[in-house]
């Protein structure tokens, strides 16, 4: 009974790391999010079409645009990012390579971690997309980093007055000619 209980165990445990565990990451890391991000973005997209025909004021319509563009922007550059890693892997699967061959074994090494880097590049570009597609969001950082960080640096390199004052040298000398005498 227990012979046949780990053969189950075995051939559950082949199973779950040959197809359910590589189709899950593919799910998780590919389509998934592209979907989401995708479907999202529509929907600010229509929020924004709606609130030109509602009575808002034009300042906070203008910062609705900008904000849509932010999403708009911030997608494209994640499904620019992120589908050349998801084909990678969907590639590695469909064409798994032996590691019997080194050379391409090593060249598809590189390749899968140019591209998982490339996917993760999108973490780290929202900051620079946000800059490049809004002026009212380079403003604010300009604000925080002038106004802001920039003073607080100022102030704790900032030690009062330093200057350095000359002492008086003949009072020194005659001091120390009245201390040899005595």
């Amino acid at each position: 009974m227990s012979a046949q209980i780990l053969d189950v165990a075995t051939k559950y445990q082949l199973y779950s790391a040959t197809v359910m565990c590589p189709l899950g990451i593919i799910v998780l890391t590919g389509p998934l999010p592209i979907a989401i991000s995708l479907l999202f973005s529509l929907l600010a997209y229509q929020n924004v079409r709606r609130l030109v025909r509602r009575q808002i004021p034009v300042a906070r319509r203008r910062l609705d645009r900008q904000i849509t563009a932010m999403c708009f922007i911030r997608v494209i550059a994640f499904v620019c990012s992120g589908t050349p890693y998801f084909w990678s892997r969907i590639y590695a699967l469909i064409h798994p390579i032996s590691r019997s061959e080194p050379l391409q074994f090593a060249t598809w090494q590189l390749v899968q971690v140019i591209f998982a880097s490339f996917a993760s590049l999108n973490f780290a570009i929202s900051f620079y997309l946000f800059i490049i597609s809004s002026s009212h969001f380079r403003h604010q950082v300009k604000y925080v980093l002038v106004k802001k960080c920039w003073k607080r640096l100022k102030y704790l390199c900032y030690f009062g007055n330093i200057q350095i004052t000359p002492e008086n040298i003949e009072q020194n000398n005659l001091n120390i000619e009245l201390e040899e005498i005595h």
